[in-house]
């Protein structure tokens, strides 16, 4: 674990750098295209999965008004037709997902030892990006929220199935 840990340092280092650079400029953005796709396509997916019906997908970048003043990006979108209560979660937290692929593709890299080669500084800067975009953005976290009765409810559910033998232990006496 630690290999892989050591891996991503790169990656996530140069995920800093291109934040603090698209805070200054656009033009970084062209540099986290690869992390808003797997972001988008990870709400997409799943939303196909759970039948929330993605009807739309936009990996274009764009100039939003900020609630307030000034103006923000929003650097791509999936829009469902059919988001519900038991399906919002899963479709809005999705990109959560997307940070699995940093740790498989350093997984791969590093399951025979630690080896630092050309490839890898490739795989770094496609990897980057990847850090930027799995958090959930703040609409995505409201979406979300739909599905929120019931999570607690489903997780106490799933607890009470594991822990299943115990529970009657401690009920019978």
């Amino acid at each position: 674990m630690s290999d892989i840990l050591l891996y991503l340092v790169p990656s996530a280092a140069l995920a800093l750098l291109l934040w603090i650079g698209s805070g200054a400029h656009p033009f970084f953005f062209l540099f986290t295209a690869a992390g808003t796709l797997c972001h988008e396509l990870a709400h997409f997916s799943v939303g196909l999965l759970t039948n929330a019906e993605p009807v739309g997908l936009s990996v274009i970048p764009r100039r939003i008004k900020k609630p307030g003043k000034g103006h923000n990006w929003e650097l791509g979108s999936v829009t469902f037709a059919n988001l519900r209560w038991y399906n919002a979660a899963p479709s809005a937290l999705a990109p959560l997902l997307v940070l699995a692929l940093p740790f498989a593709a350093a997984w791969w890299r590093t399951r025979h030892g630690l080896v630092f080669e050309a490839l890898d500084l490739a795989l770094a800067f496609l990897l980057a990006p990847q850090f930027l975009s799995f958090w959930p953005s703040p609409v995505d976290w409201r979406l979300a929220a739909r599905s929120w009765p019931w999570i607690p409810v489903l997780a106490l559910a799933g607890l009470a199935t594991i822990y299943r033998t115990e529970l009657l232990q401690l009920v019978k006496g």
